[in-house]
């Protein structure tokens, strides 16, 4: 008893005078908030002296639209009244009469017509329940009066109205709560009601340390005792991905591109042999900057060169036969691709002097935009991995080569490669990756052989450029094991906590 007593800590000695009670009587009688009083409780369990019992519950409650549908009417009862008093008038004349909004209103009348009560004929509205069926309370009213309430306590009626007012917004609430108790053990029978007192060292400070007095005691630590755990800070794991694959297109030899996360559509679009009239430039597939002129190349020769590549075409093509405007191609927008980066290294290459240096290898890893409607697979915003490869000497399979290295790197033992389209690449490539737990090819992205309507406008002469764009954020889903794409940025603190570290 006296080791257990010189171990107790100071918070452990406040509550145990009131251990004959509750754990609220506890945080009222101590002065301690819940937190400090419920660990304590923690801390005695562990020295035997009790034993802390939780109890998870769940109550069903009225939410913020519950609160006032309980206090005037819900919108069918609402909508009801207004049609027995507009009775055959137009949807029209009855939903003005309501004061409802239209989602109210919507759901009002789909409530209604599942129940029988109303019909729509022409445009108007008419009763078809009888007063008695009218007047009754909806069973959803009755369930609103029971509030709150317990699941085990509701009926098979209830059970049914309460899917229905789930389905609507802010009207039912479901509040799970922890309760805790304790029992007081043999030990702790014996050591509960008495008050505590200690005069025994809790730390080791300055003022200890010059007053030294000898024959003082230090508190006796239970090593055995569970602490909060501690998290060391890291980088997100988008930003750890990221890094992970510029470290191995590095390791490749490459050379990484930089450049704005804006664009004008002369780089995104033009310099790419997409037509000016073509749908993706449209504002549903990209957000253009309002208001902002971006300027265009002062490389006369190159602006020339793209202009005939549209209309005319180029290296034995036929262009896409129409008026190319300098107009067009100045908009700004936020980059829909980082393919936009190689246009513009690919224009510095060509500018070179001496054209023996005109090989090399470059890569990007950035941010990209597209309106996109978000959902589990897609984004307005996600991570593109570029790369091309200038060489006079290359050819298809050195694509292939690189692909499969750069994507066994990242951790895909089988990569599948099988022929595809794309508008400024010719050959080219769909690129897959073997899920071995879904048991599928995952499609990541496209790769090819820039057409000569890109290369010569922007190299002067038709050299070979590999080039490939695949989606980067499957790649770093599939690592973290994540089914959608909204929880990469949902930053939910304790899945970022448990989130494993890649190492490189």
């Amino acid at each position: 008893m006296e080791k257990l007593i010189e171990s107790l800590s100071e918070i452990e000695r406040a509550i145990i005078p009131y251990l004959d009670s509750s754990v609220e009587e506890i945080i009222k009688k101590s002065n301690l908030d819940k937190t400090t009083v419920l660990r304590a409780l923690t801390f005695l369990e562990n020295k035997k002296i009790l034993n802390v019992n939780h109890l998870h519950k769940k109550e069903i409650t009225l939410g913020v639209n519950g609160v006032y549908y309980k206090k005037h009417h819900l919108p069918e009862r609402t909508l009801i009244i207004a049609i027995e008093l507009n009775n055959n008038k137009t949807l029209r004349e009855v939903s003005e009469s309501t004061k409802l909004s239209d989602n109210e209103f919507r759901a009002a009348l789909g409530a209604l017509k599942n129940k029988a009560l109303i019909s729509l004929e022409n445009g108007r509205v008419k009763i078809m329940g009888s007063k008695e069926e009218i007047s009754e309370k909806f069973p959803e009213e009755l369930l609103l009066e029971k509030l709150p309430i317990e699941p085990s306590s509701l009926s098979d009626i209830d059970r049914k109205s309460l899917e229905n007012l789930k389905s609507r917004k802010d009207i039912i609430e479901v509040i799970e709560t922890k309760e805790t108790s304790f029992e007081l053990t043999g030990l702790g029978k014996k050591i509960a009601g008495k008050k505590i007192e200690s005069d025994l060292i809790e730390e080791i400070t300055p003022e200890i340390i010059k007053e030294f007095q000898k024959g003082k005691k230090f508190r006796r630590y239970d090593l055995n005792a569970n602490v909060p755990g501690i998290n060391g800070g890291k980088k997100h794991f988008v930003n750890q991905s990221i890094e992970h694959g510029k470290k191995i297109w590095l390791e490749l030899g490459f050379k990484e591109m930089p450049g704005s996360l804006t664009s004008t559509s002369f780089w995104n679009f033009d310099a790419l042999f997409t037509a000016q009239d073509h749908p993706v430039r449209e504002m549903q597939d990209t957000f253009f900057i309002k208001n902002v002129e971006g300027k265009l190349p002062q490389n006369q020769i190159l602006l020339q060169k793209v202009k005939q590549a549209h209309e005319q075409g180029i290296s034995n093509s036929r262009g896409w036969r129409y008026q190319w405007k300098e107009n067009s191609a100045k908009k700004v927008l936020l980059r829909t691709h980082t393919t936009c980066l190689s246009a513009q290294t690919l224009a510095k290459i060509g500018q070179l002097k001496n054209k023996l240096d005109i090989s090399g290898k470059y890569f990007a890893i950035g941010k990209t935009f597209r309106n996109e409607t978000v959902d589990w697979k897609h984004g307005f915003e996600f991570n593109q991995t570029e790369g091309i490869v200038v060489g006079k000497d290359l050819n298809f399979r050195h694509l292939l080569g690189y692909l499969k290295e750069f994507f066994s790197k990242m951790g895909y033992d089988k990569v599948r490669l099988r022929p595809s389209y794309f508008p400024y690449t010719e050959p080219s490539v769909e690129i897959d990756v073997w899920h071995p737990e879904r048991k599928e090819w995952l499609e990541i992205g496209g790769a090819g052989i820039f057409r000569p309507e890109v290369t010569v406008p922007l190299l002067g002469e038709n050299i070979q450029v590999l080039a490939w764009g695949p989606g980067f954020d499957r790649t770093i889903m599939e690592y973290n094991e994540i089914n959608d794409l909204r929880e990469m940025y949902s930053n939910d603190i304790t899945k970022l906590r448990n989130k494993k570290i890649l190492l490189t």
